[in-house]
């Protein structure tokens, strides 16, 4: 089992899902938060003063898969989230070591 998270442009989220829901990935948790990357933020006009925007709004999804589908789930998520410009994102993967169902205990892939 492997988690795969990734940051996002939070646009992208509906394309993600589907995405994902086309691929047989059906559970998803969705967290919004803020950072930057190589892009180092950007700045903003407000009222005729000039402010620097350092974090930026991101949506990191997070999905725990077999490991027999992390390629297909990390290929779905770069093409629905890819716009080709910078800040698109990251995608990350790390294993899992135990995953428990808590309404029938079910354990590990099983749980998924």
């Amino acid at each position: 089992m492997k988690i795969v998270m990734a940051v996002i442009k939070p646009f992208k989220l509906d394309e993600v899902r589907d995405a994902l829901d086309a691929i047989g990935v059906h559970g998803l948790t969705v967290t919004e938060v803020k950072g930057y990357g190589r892009q180092k933020g950007h700045t903003e006009l407000y009222r005729g003063a000039e402010y620097s925007v350092s974090f930026l709004p991101k949506l990191k999804i997070e999905a725990a898969v077999r490991a027999e589908f992390v390629d297909r789930t990390v290929d779905a998520i770069s093409a629905a989230a890819r716009t080709g410009h910078i800040g698109d994102g990251k995608i990350f993967v790390g294993p899992i070591d135990q995953a428990i169902r808590i309404r029938t205990g079910e354990c590990d892939a099983d749980a998924l």
